[in-house]
């Protein structure tokens, strides 16, 4: 396998990263480029997320991405919330899905983050043992959501 090239995203990946998120949730509304584009523009625009890709032969396998959020408390010290990992289906077990978790944990240690929270829907062992494996633990906090219907 080709080393990938881990880097954030850039406008010109919008296209890749919905189709990684069409294997992320098959399940979501197919969005169309002119539809996402202006979301997108605010992703790559806030200066409050990144999201990293991983890049083999200029096609994105696996993204994830990393908000960093200001924070009053832990001595006005931001924390960092990574949500929509995935990597491409034909691409698993590669070290990628690690690689791009990697380096959006670089990023949110160099911004001092005193955590990084990252919430699975998965109840699969596999996946858990995954992010275990990359350092995140199943048992520091209950995590809680609710959703708008």
């Amino acid at each position: 396998m080709l080393k990938p090239l881990i880097r954030p995203a850039t406008a010109d990946d919008l296209s890749g990263v919905l189709a990684l998120y069409r294997q992320l949730n098959p399940g979501d509304p197919v969005l169309d480029i002119a539809s996402a584009a202006p979301v997108w523009a605010a992703v790559l625009g806030s200066g409050l997320t990144t999201l990293f890709v991983a890049e083999i032969k200029g096609r994105l396998v696996s993204s994830c991405t990393l908000a960093i959020v200001p924070n009053l408390s832990r001595g006005a010290r931001p924390y960092g919330v990574i949500e929509n990992v995935v990597t491409d289906e034909g691409h698993r077990r590669a070290g990628l899905g690690r690689a791009v978790l990697e380096a959006a944990l670089d990023k949110a240690w160099a911004a001092d983050c005193y955590k990084v929270l990252l919430a699975t829907g998965s109840r699969r062992e596999s996946t858990l043992r995954f992010y275990e494996g990359v350092g995140f633990t199943r048992d520091a906090k209950t995590y809680f959501e609710i959703r708008r219907s």
